[in-house]
């Protein structure tokens, strides 16, 4: 079956006679054909039956809950990012107390292995 088409749109067929000749195809116009018998008209969509007033409402609701939801979302990324930096700079802490005795460590084996020399 051919696609259906609106008023504005023709159809394009390919002519059987090019198949017989065996030159390029030709193209002939066909008139549109629609499934909607003459005068019938297709219902609109219900979200097609507001007013522009309607749809700009509706709008700056859908950006009002985005900027909210967006606000929200931003506000648990930066207590993650806190809580994060919390954790990093606790170990920060561990790792300054054990770099600094295993320093002394270091310097207590070096003074016991070294040959003392008077």
């Amino acid at each position: 079956m051919y696609p259906h088409f609106t008023d504005e749109e023709t159809e394009l067929a390919p002519s059987h006679m090019a198949a017989a000749t065996g030159d390029m195809p030709t193209y002939q116009i066909r008139a549109p054909t629609t499934a909607l018998p003459q005068g019938v008209v297709m219902a609109a969509s219900p979200g097609s039956l507001h007013s522009p007033q309607q749809l700009a409402e509706e709008a700056t609701r859908k950006r009002e809950l985005r900027l909210m939801k967006n606000r929200e979302a931003a506000k648990e990324c930066r207590r993650r990012k806190k809580e994060y930096v919390k954790c990093l700079e606790s170990r920060v802490a561990v790792l300054e107390v054990q770099n600094k005795k295993l320093i002394e460590e270091l310097e207590t084996l070096k003074d016991i292995c070294s040959p003392k020399t008077d």
